[in-house]
């Protein structure tokens, strides 16, 4: 499976601060659960790849019009 598969999987996402300090990305489709935590340095660095990923696709879907 690659990032250009499309699955018929619902998944929901929350993103936020733990009390120990770290950002949490809690990941949960069914029975399945993934909470993923990372110093804030790295949450930034995930930040500015999500707004990357986002301007790329916007650019992409700005040429196929």
């Amino acid at each position: 499976m690659g990032i250009n598969d499309e699955q018929d999987i619902e998944a929901n996402l929350q993103i936020g601060p733990t009390d120990q300090g770290m950002v949490r990305l809690f990941i949960y489709a069914g029975d399945l659960e993934i909470p993923m935590d990372f110093d804030p340095e790295e949450a930034d660095d995930i930040a500015e790849e999500l707004r990357a990923a986002a301007e790329t696709a916007r650019n992409m879907s700005k040429g196929k019009k």
